[in-house]
C-alpha cells in the first residue's frame, strides 16, 4: 500500500507492506490524518527522538527502519481481523487513542516499525479502543481529536479554580487546545499570547478572552488587573494588608529551549506554570527565581481514553473556532511539502493529510 514513509531521515512517499490485522484488531482505511509538532521533531533527528522515547520506556522504535507518522486521524472499518466482536460495521467512521496490542507488547500508532500509523492508506487498530464519529461531525473535524485531547488533560492537570486568571504562551494547535479546553469548561479570564497574527486570530476564534502581541507588549503586564501582584514585594505587601490575592496558571505552549527560564523571570509569585509544549533538547533554568517566587512547574503530556472520549464528544457538540484550525489539506504525495511548510509554522494551524 502507499504511505509516506520515513527513510534515510526523509519522508518519501512510497510502497510499505499491506495492513494484517492481528487478534483483537480492525483493519481502517485512513481518511485524514494531522501533522503533529512530534512528528517534525522525529523527522528532523529520528536518533535523538527515538532515544529520548527509550529513556522513558516507550517500546523500542529503530530509527533506520521504515517508520509511517500518523497519530491524528478519523479513519473508516473496511475488515475485522481475528477475535474481534465486530462492535462497528464496515463503514463506520472512527477515531482511536492511538496504541495497539501487538505480538510484543503495546505499541504507539504512529512511532512504531510494526504499525502503520495514518499518513498510509490502511491501519490496524485496536477495537477495544475504537469510538464512532458521530454522523454530524466531519471527517476534518474528527482528525482533530486527538491533538485538542492534549489541551483536555493539561487543563485537567492545572487544577484551575473558577475565576482563576490564565495566560496560554503560543497559539499553535497544542496552544489552541488549551484555549478550548479552557472556555469548554467555563474558565475566564484566559489571556492568550503568540507572535503570529494568524495563530492570534485563531486564539480569538476559540474564544480567547484577551489576546497579545508579545512584540508590542508582555502579557505579563495585565496581570494587575487580576489582582495578581506582580513582583515578591508587592506580594508581600499585599498580604500584610490583607488584600486579596489571585495566582494565575500559565500554560507554556511553544516548547522550545529558554522558553521555561523566560516565563520563570517573568512570572509573577505564586503562578503554576503547566508545560504543555514538548521541548526535545536539554534547557536550563534559574531555580533562586522559581524558589524565591514560589513558582509551581506541572509537566503535561498527552490524555487519558476518557478525556479522548470526551474531546470527541465536544467536537460533535461544537467547539468555537475548531473549523478554523485546519489552514491547509493535501494528499499523500503533497505530505512532504506540508512537514516542510511546518517547520515555518507562522501561517498555519493544522495541516491535513488525506491518503
Amino acid at each position: 500500500m502507499r504511505a509516506a514513509v520515513t527513510r534515510g531521515g526523509k519522508l518519501v512517499v512510497g510502497e510499505v507492506g499491506d495492513v494484517t490485522p492481528g487478534s483483537g484488531h480492525v483493519v481502517v482505511r485512513s481518511l485524514a490524518a494531522g501533522i503533529c509538532g512530534s512528528d517534525l521533531h522525529a523527522l528532523a533527528d529520528f536518533g535523538h527522538f527515538t532515544g529520548l522515547m527509550g529513556s522513558v520506556g516507550v517500546p523500542a522504535l529503530d530509527p533506520t527502519r521504515d517508520c509511517v507518522f500518523g497519530h491524528e486521524f478519523c479513519a473508516e472499518v473496511v475488515d475485522h481481523g481475528p477475535d474481534t466482536a465486530k462492535t462497528l460495521p464496515v463503514g463506520t467512521r472512527v477515531c482511536s487513542v492511538p496504541i495497539v496490542m501487538g505480538g510484543g507488547g503495546v505499541e504507539q500508532i504512529g512511532y512504531s516499525n510494526l504499525f502503520p500509523g495514518a499518513l498510509a492508506e490502511y491501519m490496524a487498530l485496536q477495537e477495544l479502543l475504537l469510538l464512532p464519529v458521530p454522523e454530524s461531525l466531519s471527517t476534518e473535524l474528527a482528525a482533530l481529536t486527538e491533538p485538542l485531547a492534549v489541551g483536555e488533560h493539561a487543563v485537567g492537570l492545572s487544577g484551575l479554580e473558577p475565576g482563576q486568571p490564565s495566560l496560554v504562551v503560543g497559539c499553535g494547535p497544542v496552544g489552541l487546545a488549551v484555549i478550548a479546553a479552557l472556555k469548554g469548561r467555563g474558565h475566564g479570564p484566559v489571556l492568550a499570547a503568540d507572535f503570529s497574527p494568524t495563530r492570534r486570530h485563531l486564539a480569538e476564534a476559540f474564544g480567547a478572552d484577551e489576546v497579545i502581541d508579545p512584540a508590542q507588549v508582555s502579557p505579563h503586564d495585565r496581570w494587575a488587573s487580576f489582582g495578581v501582584p506582580k513582583t515578591v514585594m508587592d506580594r508581600a505587601a499585599a498580604s500584610m494588608f490583607g488584600t486579596d490575592i489571585t495566582d494565575p496558571v500559565i500554560f507554556e505552549a511553544v516548547g522550545v529551549p529558554g522558553m521555561l527560564q523566560s516565563l520563570i523571570a517573568d512570572a509573577p509569585p505564586h503562578s503554576r506554570i503547566v508545560v504543555v509544549g514538548v521541548c526535545m533538547h536539554s534547557d536550563t533554568i534559574e531555580p533562586f527565581m522559581a524558589v524565591t517566587k514560589e513558582i509551581e512547574l506541572r509537566f503535561s503530556f498527552a490524555y487519558n481514553p476518557a478525556e479522548f472520549a470526551a474531546t470527541l464528544q465536544r467536537l460533535g457538540e461544537g467547539v468555537p473556532g475548531a473549523d478554523r484550525l485546519v489552514t491547509s489539506t493535501v494528499d499523500l504525495k503533497g505530505a512532504p511539502g506540508a512537514f516542510d511548510a511546518l517547520r515555518t509554522p507562522g501561517e498555519h494551524g493544522k495541516i491535513l493529510v488525506q491518503p
